[in-house]
């Protein structure tokens, strides 16, 4: 029985391709779950004009990728976040984070098309890839920062308020 994919099935073939299955396979499993059509000289027509169509899609898909991608490759996010003293975050930046601050932006981007291997800890700057298509990918510069102020040595001594007004030793025995 020659059958026509509608959907990719594992090990058998891409969806368009026109494969030939045990009959038992094709009735039973590939036609009511709608995976196949059987392959009738109209449906070959049908499924050609399809494969064109969806190249032309694809093609124009890609054209609209690549025409983002330049236009992200110039942007910055920027987020201001809690850390502790060494610059570790409280909390991190996320796939979500990156993709509502770009929305703000005026960008609408699904967080799952965002690759971060993991979250952002850290202050500092990352470049964080964006795949846009199977083919396109671009790259945002995201940029984290304390929002705490920085603080000098001398300011931060200043500061403290505090002043020793005992001028003897000290008296280290308690008994």
């Amino acid at each position: 029985m020659e059958v026509i994919l509608k959907e990719d099935v594992n090990k058998l073939g891409h969806a368009g391709d026109v494969v030939k299955v045990a009959n038992g396979y094709g009735r039973n499993y590939l036609l009511p779950y709608k995976l196949a059509i059987e392959a009738t000289v109209a449906n070959k027509a049908v499924i050609e004009q399809m494969k064109g169509a969806a190249i032309r899609k694809a093609a124009s898909e890609k054209g609209g990728a690549e025409e983002l991608a330049t236009k992200l490759n110039d942007v910055v996010v920027t987020f201001e976040r809690k850390t502790g003293e060494s610059g570790q975050l409280f909390g991190s930046v996320t796939s979500s984070d990156i993709a509502h601050e770009l929305e703000k932006q005026g960008f609408t981007i699904d967080r799952r098309r965002i690759h971060l291997e993991q979250p952002l800890k850290t202050t500092g700057e990352f470049h964080v890839s964006v795949k846009l298509h199977r083919e396109v990918s671009a790259h945002v510069q995201v940029t984290i920062k304390s929002d705490a102020p920085e603080v000098t040595t001398e300011a931060a001594a200043e500061d403290t308020g505090f002043k020793s007004t005992y001028d003897g030793p000290f008296d280290t025995d308690f008994d």
